[in-house]
């Protein structure tokens, strides 16, 4: 297997060190990391590869990445565009705490789709769908009617 040399700068090191030693980081930071450490002392790919277990392309990329824009390029995931979130906590904060009020009239406690309608009524809350709301609710460990 062909062995590309890779040095890395003092200054790389030292954040390289870091992240190898410490701190909070993604495990596929701290692989990338261990990657680059390992490259940079000359150890061979197929070795990396196995102790790391990562393939020859993961170890080829973290490489080119590093050559092209140093450290962050290489080691921490860019951030990606997606879609905005259609309903901020405040929304979903007003949706629980109706889901956790009285039960409508004549009911011992809430449908979804009670919910869905009650929650329309609510000020930015004009279009939001019963899936809506049972997502919502998920994420609390709510229910409708336990309150």
């Amino acid at each position: 297997m062909r062995q590309t040399e890779l040095h890395l700068t003092e200054k790389d090191r030292a954040i390289i060190e870091e992240i190898r030693r410490k701190g909070i980081h993604h495990s596929r930071e701290v692989n990338r990391a261990h990657a680059l450490w390992c490259l940079d002392r000359g150890i061979p790919e197929a070795q990396i590869m196995d102790v790391l277990g990562i393939g020859r392309t993961a170890l080829w990329r973290t490489r080119s990445a590093y050559l092209q824009g140093g450290v962050d390029l290489a080691v921490f995931d860019v951030a990606r565009s997606g879609r905005p979130r259609q309903y901020d906590t405040d929304a979903e904060a007003r949706v629980t705490a109706l889901a956790c009020s009285a039960a409508p009239e004549g009911r011992q406690r809430w449908t979804i789709v009670e919910l869905e309608r009650a929650a329309r009524q609510e000020l930015g809350l004009g279009n939001v769908s019963r899936e809506t709301v049972r997502r919502m609710l998920k994420k609390t460990i709510s229910s409708p009617g336990d309150g």
